[in-house]
């Protein structure tokens, strides 16, 4: 059996679980998240905790039994604690600022770039004197935020010469040393 599809989810106060239709919803003081499982894996919710079964051993369905818990754990997660990425841009003169659900980046081409954002993600920017801007992100839905993520790193991507680039808060950059003076 699955180690992670085995594994109970236990449900915190204020969370709401319910199971319809092979739809799973959540709902919770952060927002309201469906997932739809798979007809082969049943959901089951009792004594305050969610667990999740599979009908065969077939290798499809253990591989989705493990997902499929993963996904309504996050879920759990999301509607109950949140989930925040913090993303800092360094280089000279890169820049961030929003107006609303939009935005605004200066990173080092002839013209800024504009970003909207959907409406489930809450941003800060941070713009301090001598420090690398930052771009605070907070949602319910760890897929959603990571994808956001990935299309502001996207942009400009950290390179490993200078370390410049959009990279996560704490993030370490492989650093390569560059060219080496050849004596002929």
């Amino acid at each position: 059996m699955s180690r992670i599809g085995k594994l109970p989810i236990s449900i915190p106060s204020g969370v709401t679980v319910s199971v319809k239709d092979n739809i799973v919803t959540v709902k919770g003081p952060k927002g309201e998240l469906s997932q739809a499982v798979n007809p082969t894996i049943g959901v089951e919710i009792k004594d305050g905790q969610i667990s999740l079964s599979r009908n065969s051993d077939e290798p499809a369905q253990r591989s989705m039994h493990g997902l499929y818990r993963s996904l309504i754990n996050n879920m759990v997660v999301g509607v109950s604690a949140g989930y925040k990425k913090e993303l800092e841009l360094v280089g000279v003169g890169y820049r961030v600022s929003n107006q609303g659900q939009v935005l605004e980046f200066a990173l080092g081409y002839t013209h800024n770039i504009f970003l909207q954002l959907p409406k489930e993600i809450k941003i800060e920017t941070k713009s301090e004197r001598n420090q690398n801007p930052l771009v605070i992100l907070e949602s319910c839905d760890k897929q959603l935020i990571g994808q956001v993520c990935a299309k502001i790193r996207s942009f400009r991507m950290p390179e490993p010469y200078k370390g410049k680039g959009v990279k996560f808060v704490g993030e370490e950059i492989r650093r390569k040393a560059g060219k080496s003076a050849g004596a002929k």
